[in-house]
């Protein structure tokens, strides 16, 4: 595990968020829980009270295929962008290790089409049904683990699906598990944040986690490093709070403006 501190991390600065219209409304998937004994203090005015941390890299996953868009974002890069939405939730980049609150562990990348995606039938057979089975299984159990990374536990147990045998234990529920699976099978940009007590780790070597938030969007259509801030954004209303399972939301679309060219230092050149 290895942590980076960040200190005066750039901001975009961006205008108010416009909505796209319905029809390339890019939808983000949000999923947030906080420990029972995470408490953030109010200040007078309602705002959180400042909190310090510092980021470690958790990760990257990269997808099947060569994708630009994200394959080369550094940690750095990524980090950078998601500071922004943090501060405005009064995450503020720790300086001294000894007021550190926050360990966030950040992770990224983009998931794989399940490989059992496109099977077909293998014939009436005693043994062609059974290969059948076996990679339904497996093709279940791979949503599965995919749904725990995205965050889409929630709406799995609600659909009652059984990753051992593959299939809605309540058949009524079927639509909304077919929702699901497709999802959970079309390639996804995310984004996990998992924030640890600082001060219990670099003391007591003890992992202890506060507060997790998962973000994604589907990957069709879109492009990681275009999205991110306004992903971040999104879900950092979410940011050290429960959402009380998976939420879906209209992704707002950044408006960045551009303000006055200022000289900031002028070394005028010497005659040599």
């Amino acid at each position: 595990m290895t942590a980076c501190v960040l200190v005066g991390c750039g901001v975009p600065l961006f205008t108010p968020f416009a909505v796209r219209g319905a029809d390339d409304a890019v939808i983000a998937a949000v999923a947030s829980r906080a420990s029972s004994d995470y408490v953030r203090m109010r200040l007078a005015d309602g705002a959180f009270h400042p909190e310090t941390y510092v980021f470690g890299r958790g990760g990257f996953w990269s997808g099947a295929l060569r994708d630009e868009s994200i394959d080369d974002m550094s940690f750095m890069d990524v980090a950078r962008i998601i500071a922004g939405p943090l501060s405005h939730k009064n995450y503020l980049p720790a300086k001294d290790p000894k007021t550190t609150k926050l360990l966030i562990m950040a992770y990224w990348g983009s998931t794989t089409r399940s490989e059992f995606f496109g099977m077909r039938s293998w014939g009436g057979s005693v043994r062609g049904a059974a290969m059948v089975q076996m990679l339904s299984r497996l093709r279940s159990r791979a949503d599965f683990q995919t749904a725990n990374l995205l965050g889409y536990n929630s709406w799995w147990e609600e659909t009652c699906v059984d990753p051992v045998v593959g299939a809605p234990i309540n058949p009524i529920r079927d639509h909304r598990n077919q929702d699901m699976v497709d999802e959970v099978e079309d390639p996804r940009y995310f984004v996990v944040l998992m924030a640890y007590d600082f001060p219990l780790l670099w003391q007591q070597k003890k992992h202890k986690l506060l507060w997790e938030t998962r973000f994604s969007i589907r990957q069709r259509h879109n492009d990681f490093d275009k999205q991110l801030a306004a992903m971040a954004q999104d879900a950092s209303r979410y940011f050290g709070q429960d959402s009380h399972g998976l939420i879906h939301e209209r992704l707002p679309t950044p408006r960045i403006t551009l303000g006055e060219p200022k000289v900031l230092d002028y070394e005028p050149e010497t005659k040599k």
